[in-house]
């Protein structure tokens, strides 16, 4: 059973090896390994100290996520960390790689930590909707004080060894030879014979702030803000703000409370959901370990807009080098001031060193001659969504990029087969699905276009990864997965407008929900004349955003759209010829206005997107209900606290879903008929999240 944890001995020195491929989880297994080798050790005489380190190549990472939804085995994971830091010789925990979650709380029941100076450190359980429940919320604080240990615990961020050093978390950063290191550093602190140092007993970095509490209180503040409608966020700093105000068994006791509250809650069960997605997402049939992929070394953009520029931040912050090509210069020095400018408030704001974007800028390069696409791997296409355009690209593309290139389109609706079409090499063409703003968002829709070789397909996947992106193969279909729901939610915004909702109440039921922002604000945001090409290119109608857009009323740019903002503003308000314009929509057609309530306006926000996403998986156009779930998350604001439309979908019931449907259907909106596989799902007691075609 603890076959994955070895024992040995160098000099008077206990090594302890964890060995669980490929990332050292903790695993039932695990942990009963660890308890049996320090029960060795206890019963032995010729041991002074004890290293415990892992092989491979990383610290241990975390929980095992296989046992994540299984009852919890003894040893359990906060026992383990009490009998480590309990230990009567000292232990010393030599990290690499990285030290994640319950990986990091094993290290914090160490007396000592040494590290590589390329390990990372962190306690990420808040982007599970837990906390730490292995006494993490109650050690870090202790080692590297109150607020530091906050900013850590809320957002879930990776520290570097350097980093973690300067705070106290690590006693010693080491190049090389870490084994020999902290053998070295174990034995030296047992030769002293010097008191054993245990996180659990030492308050110092806590005085100062039980003291005066106030700048404590006040980041603890402005970070709930930005996290505002989660749990756990809230619970984490509770946690922290419990070791001011309790004493270390206190403290942890209501850590284990507060824990089992969130594992139990629906938001954690929602972004456990995403975790497992996100896994799941890098399954795609046809692509396996024996699929190769191409060398990616130097990447061209074409088009300098905000698109364009966005890409080419992701790449370039990636490591990436990359050249922006377009032939307009005054479009590449506003990419330039662009792109400089969001590097310097990046750094200015502690997001990244002002090393690191200096870096980033020597790798974008710029230029007005398309032929230096001819020296790229890798070409991706940010030009208006207009197929005559890119087919024109794409021609060209096949002229001068070299043999092996992989073409990429950023279209956002185009048919990329046709697309394809203006080439001799359909094999190398696949869509890379950028969201704006590019070097932010973190979905990559990779579109897999009918003739797209699998080398292609794996190695944009791969080079996702690489930008940090959730990258989520989809099909072809007019809007792809995303974009088709959008615009299946954006007809029902019509209707509701016709109807009787007033933009401002329409945002109301959408922010209520979880959205950052309503979908009149968003269209205002973006720009309603890019919908307005798209749909006109497509043969489609938007009775209300069309008539806004022919007044010329584009949103923020032009002052007015679905609100009216005032000189220098960006806040939306309530505009009377907006609502004199739909009155006038509603009577040519010959509706009649009416108030609607905001439970109805939320269904009819959300069933819409539900209802479209299950005849995307009946059509294949996406692989799975969990896919759709990260692409709504990630790329169209869907709240993380709900799982995304399928998961959320499930936790309503799907024969609720489809009860509503039917009853607005029933109001004569022939959209809302529920697609065959809800009813179907429903009727046989699975989940839309689980659905896999």
């Amino acid at each position: 059973m603890s076959g994955n944890v070895s024992l040995e001995t160098r000099g008077r020195v206990a090594l302890i090896t964890v060995d669980n491929p490929p990332v050292n989880a903790l695993s039932h297994a695990v942990r009963a390994g660890i308890a049996a080798r320090l029960d060795e050790i206890a019963a032995r005489d010729d041991v002074d100290a004890v290293v415990l380190a892992c092989a491979g190549r990383t610290f241990i990472a975390g929980a095992d996520i296989r046992e994540f939804n299984a009852p919890p085995r003894e040893p359990h994971l906060p026992d383990l960390v009490d009998r480590l830091e309990s230990f009567k010789l000292p232990i010393v925990a030599a990290i690499h790689g990285t030290a994640l979650g319950g990986g990091l709380e094993i290290a914090l029941g160490c007396h000592y930590r040494v590290a590589l100076s390329s390990a990372r450190l962190g306690l990420p359980e808040v982007k599970l909707g837990l906390l730490p429940g292995a006494g993490g919320t109650q050690r870090l604080p202790r080692a590297v004080g109150p607020e530091t240990a906050l900013e850590m615990i809320v957002t879930g961020r990776m520290i570097a060894a350097k980093e973690a050093h300067g705070a106290g978390l690590l006693d010693a950063v080491v190049e090389d030879d870490l084994i020999a290191e902290a053998i070295g550093f174990a034995a030296a602190r047992a030769e002293r014979n010097a008191p054993i140092r245990r996180l659990s007993k030492m308050d110092e970095k806590l005085e100062a702030c039980r003291r005066d509490p106030s700048s404590f209180e006040g980041k603890a503040q402005k970070m709930l803000a930005r996290a505002k409608g989660l749990d756990a966020p809230v619970a984490c700093v509770e946690a922290v703000r419990n070791t001011l105000t309790m004493d270390f068994v206190q403290g942890q006791k209501r850590e284990r409370e507060l824990f089992a509250q969130l594992k139990q809650g629906e938001q954690s069960k929602a972004q456990r959901h995403l975790f497992f997605a996100e896994r799941k997402a890098q399954k795609v049939p046809g692509i396996d370990r024996q699929t190769g992929e191409r060398d990616i070394r130097k990447i061209a953009v074409l088009g300098a807009g905000t698109m364009g520029s966005g890409i080419a931040m992701a790449f370039a912050s990636a490591g990436l080098p990359v050249v922006l090509i377009d032939p307009d210069d005054k479009a590449r020095e506003r990419a330039r001031a662009t792109i400089e400018s969001n590097y310097q408030k990046s750094a200015e704001r502690g997001r990244i060193t002002p090393d690191m974007a200096e870096r980033a800028l020597t790798l974008v390069s710029m230029t007005g001659d398309f032929t230096q696409v001819a020296e790229a791997d890798l070409v991706i296409e940010a030009v208006f969504e207009d197929m005559a355009l890119k087919k024109k690209v794409f021609a060209d593309l096949d002229r001068h990029a070299k043999e092996g290139a992989i073409l990429a389109s950023n279209t956002s609706y185009l048919d990329l087969d046709e697309i394809a079409t203006a080439t001799s090499r359909p094999r190398d063409v696949v869509g890379m699905h950028f969201f704006s703003p590019a070097n932010v968002m973190r979905l990559l829709e990779v579109v897999r276009a009918t003739q797209t070789a699998p080398d292609v397909l794996a190695t944009v996947i791969g080079i996702g990864r690489k930008l940090g992106k959730v990258s989520v193969t989809v099909g072809l279909a007019y809007g792809f997965v995303g974009n088709r729901m959008l615009l299946a939610r954006n007809m029902e915004v019509e209707n509701l407008l016709l109807e009787g909702a007033r933009p401002q109440e329409i945002d109301a039921a959408a922010t209520e929900f979880g959205f950052a922002m309503g979908p009149c604000a968003v269209g205002d945001l973006s720009g309603l004349d890019i919908g307005w090409r798209a749909r006109k290119a497509a043969g489609l109608k938007g009775p209300v955003a069309d008539a806004l857009c022919e007044r010329g009323r584009f949103g923020q740019k032009t002052g007015q759209g679905y609100y009216r903002y005032e000189d220098g503003s960006r806040t939306p308000l309530p505009d009377p010829e907006t609502e004199a314009l739909i009155d006038e929509l509603a009577a040519e057609r010959g509706i009649t206005r009416r108030p609607i309530e905001r439970q109805a306006i939320t269904e009819r926000l959300i069933l819409p997107l539900i209802n479209e996403a299950a005849h995307i998986l009946t059509e294949g156009v996406a692989l799975r209900g969990s896919d759709i779930d990260l692409i709504w998350v990630n790329g169209y604001g869907f709240p993380r606290a709900k799982g995304g439309p399928a998961f959320h979908a499930d936790q309503l019931g799907l024969d609720h879903v489809v009860a509503r449907l039917e009853h607005h259907a029933g109001g004569g909106n022939e959209r809302t008929k529920p697609a065959p596989l809800l009813t179907e799902l429903a009727q046989s007691g699975k989940r839309l999240s689980e659905y896999e075609g």
